[in-house]
């Protein structure tokens, strides 16, 4: 009774924490506010090299997987148990913001260092964890390390995947130093994400946090639009096959299929190469990727099906040839309700304004939520602008999504298996 009383009136260090995400924030600094860390570069050994650092001095043992995932660990009173983990990535978009994944991690060791501050024993070991690779911007699909560490991917196939000039994440873990030993995967009693919204919902609603339910099912694509290259004087326009004309239909109708399901549904072209990019030149080939999200699979099918009957269609009344290939998809999840009970109740306990969500966006969590318990908080962020450099939040969000997190984590360390 006395344990968890105390434990009712715990509190993270909310400046300690705002000024480590400020120094961290210096590691890949952009000109706009940003930061750029892309996976397993020299600014991401910077990033986790000092992540580890703090860790070490706030007296966590650090173990290193052979997808380089970072497991930061504080001892409990029965290490026999498995540990309650939290945390994120630190890894970045080209242009990313400064609370984008690293938020979770630092909001991760707040909590050890906090419960260092008062010499406070958890039943089950705590460890912060660093995912690597999480944004899939250098090395596609998103989330590829978490993956494996649930059992979707198996270690060959992470290892495996290149960046744009042919590199992979096994050699690249190599030469930043963290390739490291331990076996990718293992027990979890239990996983939390603190997280910003990426979204505008809770600032527009003047909600402090978010309890998030579910998430998003997810699915990628690479198309491949074929037509002639040809000059652009001499060629009559009803004589060419222009790849990039179809492509923009193409584009037109991924945005319609989006409407058409909104409000629940998002699809976004967010890459588009043309070749030979030549001003004096009629487009001969266009690859453009494809992103669809929404929170039912049976929709999800619905989209996809649209998306390739439409793609077809342009394709023949152009005199185009095109290749559809779905490079990467996870379903929709429903996180533990359980854990949403302990997150709502936490929220709920330190009076913050509050409401369930569905996540738009992917996270480790949706994978750890196929071996672990697991569930989500977020917080609010300024003008819901995330993958963004002017990607903000404010600093009494930041500790309240924080303070959620200490007693969600303490709920679960607190108690025997």
């Amino acid at each position: 009774m006395e344990e968890t009383s105390a434990r009712g009136n715990l509190r993270i260090n909310g400046e300690r924490l705002w000024d480590s995400l400020m120094e961290m924030a210096k590691v890949g600094a952009t000109d706009k506010g940003g930061n750029c860390r892309l996976a397993l570069t020299d600014l991401d050994r910077e990033g986790r090299d000092l992540f580890v650092r703090w860790c070490e001095e706030a007296g966590c043992t650090i173990r290193i997987d052979k997808m380089g995932n970072i497991f930061a660990r504080r001892e409990g009173r029965n290490e026999a148990l498995p540990p309650v983990m939290t945390g994120s990535h630190l890894d970045t978009q080209p242009t990313g913001g400064r609370f984008d994944g690293v938020y979770g991690v630092l909001a991760g060791l707040e909590v050890v260092r906090s419960l260092n501050d008062l010499n406070y024993e958890t039943e089950h070991p705590i460890e912060v964890v660093v995912w690597t690779n999480e944004e899939g911007s250098r090395f596609p699909p998103a989330m590829v390390s978490s993956g494996v560490f649930a059992g979707v991917f198996d270690l060959e196939y992470g290892l495996s995947r290149q960046d744009s000039e042919g590199r992979t994440i096994g050699e690249e873990l190599e030469r930043i130093g963290y390739a490291g030993e331990e076996v990718v995967g293992k027990p979890v009693h239990a996983f939390f994400e603190v997280h910003i919204e990426q979204g505008p919902i809770l600032e527009a609603e003047e909600k402090t946090v978010g309890v998030v339910t579910d998430a998003h099912g997810v699915r990628w694509y690479e198309i491949a639009v074929t037509g002639q290259e040809s000059h652009a004087g001499p060629t009559p326009m009803d004589r060419r096959r222009d790849a990039l004309v179809g492509a923009a239909r193409m584009v037109d109708l991924v945005n319609r299929i989006g409407l058409e399901g909104a409000p629940s549904a998002c699809a976004t072209v967010g890459m588009l190469d043309v070749y030979p990019n030549s001003r004096n030149v009629i487009p001969g080939r266009v690859n453009f990727t494809v992103d669809f999200r929404h929170p039912d699979e049976e929709v999800l099918d619905s989209l996809e099906r649209k998306l390739y009957s439409g793609i077809e269609q342009i394709a023949a009344a152009l005199s185009l040839e095109t290749q559809a290939e779905r490079i990467f998809c996870y379903a929709p999840v429903h996180f533990d309700d359980e854990c949403i009970s302990i997150v709502r109740q936490a929220t709920e306990s330190l009076g913050y304004s509050h409401r369930d969500m569905i996540s738009g966006a992917g996270h480790d969590a949706c994978y750890l939520s196929k071996v672990a318990p697991t569930s989500m908080i977020f917080v609010p962020c300024i003008g819901g602008i995330s993958h963004n450099e002017i990607e903000d939040a404010k600093p009494e969000w930041i500790t309240a999504g924080a303070n959620v997190l200490l007693r969600a984590v303490l709920e679960k360390a607190g108690r025997p298996a």
